[in-house]
């Protein structure tokens, strides 16, 4: 080993660049609490399923993850990388199962994703998603008992606005712009996993909600996938307060401030 460089992210694991003598770079997260080996995990299963690019492991464990370093530059054609990351994105939702949830709980971030197999989407959404965040982010006294009552109460009408979608499919499930690496006019690769299977609204959604594309992206994929009746009325609100659950737990006050702006928009 010839360095160790400090690389961005960390807030789950130590990030460094590991440079080697006569090998290529690698990327090691070391997290001291563990936690790993799901990540490691999430990664093997679309390096060999999907055709999304992501870096390959070398070493999984709870406490150690090993991966080949990315070489990303931002995008020197963003138009043109935003569109990849479209049809990348669009073929990974393209790939179904027999119900909503996934082989094993995942997570995003640190922070749990229950993922038993379930038929109903509104359930799943409601029962996995919605509650559990929203009752961690309770018990951690970030999110107000009241505001809580309210999700609950919400919940208990969630198939007014949600409907089953076609299928179930695959989402990456935390597509923000530290998770996504450019390189010239394509994604490197996608990075930071949280999968589960969907209605992959909730994958466009959050991708909205956090600009993590520009007009390039959604006009490629709307072309591929156009948004079914009531998205942008309901839905995509309703699919982004999970995200705004997670940032609640996570940072606290403004983001419950927006859980209690959803849920009163919409009684």
């Amino acid at each position: 080993m010839t360095a160790l460089t400090p690389l961005p992210g960390g807030c789950v694991a130590e990030v460094l660049r590991v440079d080697l003598e006569g090998a290529a770079p690698l990327v090691a997260k070391v997290a001291a609490e563990g936690g790993l080996e799901i990540e490691g995990f999430m990664l093997g299963y679309l390096a060999e399923r999907s055709p999304l690019p992501v870096p390959k492991t070398r070493h999984v464990s709870e406490e150690i993850l090993l991966m080949d370093f990315v070489e990303n530059d931002g995008g020197t054609s963003r138009t043109a990388a935003e569109e990849h990351a479209a049809d990348c994105l669009a073929a990974l939702h393209a790939i179904t199962a027999p119900a909503f949830g996934f082989e094993r709980d995942t997570v995003i971030g640190a922070l749990p994703q229950p993922n038993p197999w379930t038929a109903n989407w509104c359930d799943f959404y409601r029962d996995q998603r919605l509650l559990p965040m929203g009752r961690l982010a309770m018990d951690s006294g970030r999110l107000p008992v009241e505001t809580f009552r309210r999700l609950e109460a919400f919940c208990g009408r969630l198939e007014r606005f949600i409907e089953q979608p076609p299928r179930p499919g695959l989402v990456h499930g935390d597509v923000w712009a530290g998770n996504v690496l450019f390189k010239g006019a394509k994604v490197a690769a996608f990075i930071d996993p949280a999968l589960y299977f969907a209605d992959p609204e909730v994958e466009v959604a959050y991708i909205e909600w956090l600009s993590t594309f520009g007009p390039a992206f959604h006009r490629r994929y709307q072309a591929r996938h156009a948004p079914r009746p009531g998205y942008r009325e309901a839905r995509r609100d309703i699919y982004n307060l999970f995200p705004t659950l997670v940032h609640t737990q996570i940072c606290g006050p403004p983001y419950a401030q927006m859980v209690g702006d959803i849920l009163k928009r919409y009684g």
